[in-house]
């Protein structure tokens, strides 16, 4: 079975192997007709008019601001692959892909992708490759927004237009936490994109996206707004706009527009059980590229803000758990020593609910929230503790000093039954606190019932109860027996600390 991960859209292809770099999974996104009124259409397009058909056209939007889009080829010298093997497969390199999977042969044959076979090559020589991309111009006098992967370890970056004039780029600055480059080339009065806000776009509205799918220059495609504000695995710091517009390899860096014409986002990366477009694409707003874009021209690097915790979301069980009548904010499971949220008095079970009075709608808008601030600048919070609010002000800190927390969870040791809850604990043992760093906690050793229901498993470190810290089993029999329908289980698992909400019937 094929995995879904994260696929970040730009192609790479062997120079000696044309359009041999991506991975094709054909998808055509034709939405059905709609009657829309003339002046529905005239609010929709103010620059165009809707085709016969109801369905936009696209075509001023791409006339005006086409030529503003750019071709990306970004080379790389990697090492060819050894040709391992004995006579049975004629000494082909393992390709990355299931056996399987129809494009395999093409793979094997042509040895589309870098350091996997193909080409005359000797084993284990250096090849050129060259990684192809997408970008759009800013400003008249060459300055250019793409992805940071599309130019990451290239040494020779060209950018090309549509009037098929060619320009060896300067990598201004490269961020790789947003995944937004600054590339600048030596020219006058090019075209440049209007940059528009994408916080005012809604979900449900039509986006176009331009770019080079497997080097395809200047490729249109469309579709809608998928939703808003998505947070992705490994990407804590940017509120991904997500679409159904077609998005393939190469397209990576390119411009997403509204109909009327503005620059709303950059296309980064895509959500694929094949490494092709299936419907799920994100793009970088473009009001967030735009403060990286400046820090890297004006520093060269970016800075971030820092809260020193560990959050994860609200739902309605644990905001019973802490007396809230809705599910809001973010749940504030681990607090690291000594960083600017534990100095401030932030404590695991703390509901942030608010940043500089401006309402954090749940744990995956807290993160970007809290980087937009300057490092070294103070910050008021408002959190939900013992069942009311409390105002808190923390001095940010930087976020190149966060640390990471570890724990371990032997098991050993006498054990105490809770018939409520559904577990087996004991005490941590002095050798146990010390290799774990935990100064409490109780190890689970059983779970059943309602603790296994709610995903406790053998191994966890129970560590408070509705934010309350856990020091003895007799306490946590106390805290069980008193809880009403539900509460909230603070527990270290691995390198992380997790609130579970346990429903008890």
């Amino acid at each position: 079975m094929n995995s879904k991960i994260i696929t970040r859209s730009a192609v790479a292809v062997a120079v000696a192997v044309a359009l041999s770099a991506g991975y094709v999974a054909g998808h055509n996104n034709v939405p059905a007709p709609q009657v829309i009124a003339p002046a529905q259409a005239a609010a929709l397009m103010p620059a165009e008019a809707a085709a016969k058909t109801g369905i936009p056209d696209f075509s001023g939007l791409v006339e005006t601001y086409g030529p503003a889009v750019v071709n990306i080829s970004a080379k790389h010298v990697v090492k060819q692959a050894s040709r391992g093997g004995n006579g049975n497969n004629g000494g082909a390199a393992q390709l990355p892909i299931d056996p399987s999977d129809p494009l395999y042969q093409f793979f094997k044959r042509f040895g589309g992708m870098p350091g996997f076979g193909g080409g005359n090559g000797a084993p284990g020589a250096d090849r050129p490759s060259e990684g192809l991309g997408s970008g759009f111009i800013v400003s008249s006098d060459g300055y250019i927004l793409t992805n940071a992967h599309v130019v990451d370890g290239a040494n020779v970056v060209t950018v090309k237009l549509t009037d098929k004039r060619e320009f060896r780029a300067k990598v201004v600055g490269a961020d790789k936490q947003s995944d937004v480059a600054v590339l600048k080339i030596d020219a006058k009065n090019l075209p440049i994109v209007k940059i528009g806000d994408p916080n005012g776009s809604k979900v449900g509205q039509w986006v176009v996206a331009i770019g080079s799918p497997y080097g395809f220059d200047n490729t249109v495609t469309s579709g809608i707004i998928s939703a808003k504000s998505r947070s992705l695995p490994n990407e804590n710091y940017t509120p991904f706009i997500q679409t159904d517009v077609p998005v393939n390899p190469g397209n990576s860096g390119g411009p997403l527009f509204n109909l009327q014409g503005e620059v709303i986002g950059i296309n980064s990366m895509i959500y694929s059980q094949t490494g092709g477009f299936q419907g799920l694409s994100f793009a970088i707003p473009i009001n967030e590229a735009i403060k990286v874009k400046d820090a890297l021209v004006k520093t060269g690097h970016v800075d971030r803000g820092r809260l020193g915790v560990t959050v994860q979301g609200m739902n309605q069980t644990l905001a019973n758990s802490f007396g809230m009548k809705t599910p809001q904010g973010a749940l504030v499971s681990s607090v690291e020593p000594g960083g600017p949220a534990a100095k401030a008095g932030l404590q695991p079970g703390d509901v942030i609910v608010s940043l500089n009075g401006t309402p954090v709608a749940d744990s995956t808008a807290l993160p970007s929230q809290v980087a937009g601030l300057a490092p070294g600048s103070q910050a008021k919070m408002q959190v939900w503790r013992d069942k009311g609010t409390k105002d808190l002000t923390v001095t940010i800190g930087a976020l190149a000093d966060a640390k990471t927390a570890t724990a371990n969870g032997d098991n050993g040791g006498a054990s105490a039954q809770d018939a409520r809850l559904g577990v087996a604990v004991r005490p941590l043992t002095p050798e146990e606190k010390q290799d774990s760093s935990l100064s409490r906690g109780l190890i689970v050793q059983q779970a059943s019932g309602a603790a296994a229901n709610a995903g406790i498993q053998p191994g966890d470190v129970i560590l408070a109860v509705n934010g309350q810290p856990v020091t003895s089993v007799q306490q946590l029999k106390s805290m069980v027996a008193h809880a009403g329908d539900s509460l909230a289980l603070l527990i270290q698992r691995d390198d992380a600390q997790i609130f579970v909400p346990v429903d008890l019937g």
